[in-house]
């Protein structure tokens, strides 16, 4: 399975999706920051799943249609953080999909989140990521669970990453930086937390019209099954 997750910077990134499609043949590509009111029904060879009605700037998803079956799809608000109440950027931080892999005859359930901007706390995002992934659960219970985004969570990932296991599942950086326009924020933002896959790689691509570079996943199902996860953190 192989996901991109790009933080398109107020849509001004939405032309390069054919050509990451061409590049790279993801089954999903999931955004954040895109103009949801215009979004093409086709990006290459990827349809459109669903986009996120809350805001202008909002969360959507593409799938191969060859590969994955939409069951169920949802957008969900999370807790706000006080630039949410104040501006009103993001009504909705979460849209995921319960989907049917044609291939393997099994079902599975991929997300785009995007967090809280910087002016947040670290213990907000947090408590964004924990609801975020008992939404997933409830979602598609048991199944395996990918979620990919713009995490904004630029300090102390160990911490969130300890906190991510104790759940019982894994946070995945990308083997270079995807943030790089301010010199005291530049890290990994964009990451994935994930059970019930193996995820080999995440990488880094090259940069385009965003402040951002999109992250390519390539996750496998794991042997082990997706039971009774405790979300802890």
């Amino acid at each position: 399975m192989l996901v991109v997750s790009y933080n398109l910077r107020k849509h001004r990134a939405i032309d390069e999706l054919p050509a990451l499609d061409e590049r790279y043949s993801p089954d999903v590509i999931c955004l954040q920051e895109c103009d949801t009111t215009g979004l093409a029904e086709w990006v290459g060879r990827l349809r459109l799943a669903h986009s996120t009605t809350g805001n202008r700037l909002g969360l959507a998803m593409y799938y191969r249609p060859d590969r994955l079956e939409p069951r169920a799809i949802r957008a969900f608000a999370l807790k706000k953080s006080l630039h949410d109440h104040l501006l009103r950027p993001a009504h909705e931080r979460l849209l995921g999909a319960r989907m049917h892999d044609l291939t393997h005859d099994r079902e599975l359930v991929v997300a785009s989140f995007h967090a809280a901007p910087l002016t947040a706390l670290n213990s907000l995002r947090r408590h964004q990521i924990k609801s975020a992934l008992a939404e997933l659960q409830l979602l598609g219970p048991g199944l395996p669970t990918i979620m990919v985004g713009d995490y904004n969570y630029p300090i102390f990932k160990q911490n969130l990453a300890a906190k991510v296991r104790e759940g019982g599942y894994d946070l995945t950086l990308s083997d270079s930086r995807t943030y790089t326009r301010y010199k005291f924020f530049r890290g990994h933002f964009d990451l994935a937390t994930s059970a019930g896959f193996d995820i080999r790689r995440v990488e880094t691509l090259p940069r385009g019209a965003s402040d951002h570079l999109p992250i390519l996943v390539d996750a496998h199902y794991a042997d082990l099954r997706v039971e009774d996860l405790d979300i802890a953190i």
